[in-house]
């Protein structure tokens, strides 16, 4: 049976392997869950300051890492891992995940 942190890091590497323009692609919602969620894993709760005004999409990563406030790498982790179960079975059946 895998740790969580084995799935994580399993989940990880096969969202980030999605081809660029393949024929499956997170949504821009999804895309910042994950970021946010990977950021809250590797570094920790946000102590940044928020990009400025121009900066949308730095904004849009920053408060997708900033909302997760104090949760723990462990819960972040168990997270990331939900949502990517979540799209597994249509990735899957695009044949874009290894057996």
């Amino acid at each position: 049976m895998s740790t969580t942190r084995e799935k994580f890091d399993k989940a990880v590497k096969i969202i980030q392997e999605l081809p660029k323009e393949g024929p499956f692609q997170p949504n821009t919602n999804e895309k910042l869950k994950f970021y946010g969620l990977f950021k809250q894993v590797t570094v920790g709760k946000n102590t940044t300051k928020r990009p400025g005004l121009l900066d949308f999409v730095g904004k849009a990563k920053w408060d997708a890492w900033n909302d997760l406030g104090d949760m723990t790498a462990e819960e972040a982790m168990e997270q990331y891992v939900e949502e990517y179960e979540k799209m597994e079975k249509k990735i899957r059946e695009m044949g874009l995940v290894p057996e």
